[in-house]
């Protein structure tokens, strides 16, 4: 089962860059396209729109990617 959040959440998830933290921003519950892609998600397995810390980049995530700070 995945980890659920909210907006306005601090977490930290795992990249190619290393550990990466920043603040949930928006909660998608239904399929939806973000940088030209279908992400996949529903109510039960929403996915995490995140803005980082450090660079402003915004990245998409689901909650079992995630860990709250």
């Amino acid at each position: 089962m995945a980890n659920t959040f909210s907006v306005g959440d601090h977490v930290q998830w795992n990249s190619e860059a290393g550990m990466v933290k920043g603040k949930i921003t928006k909660v998608h519950t239904s399929d939806f396209q973000f940088k030209g892609h279908t992400r996949h998600c529903s109510k039960d397995e929403p996915q995490y729109e995140i803005k980082s810390d450090k660079t402003d980049h915004v990245a998409m995530h689901k909650g079992s990617a995630l860990h709250k700070l």
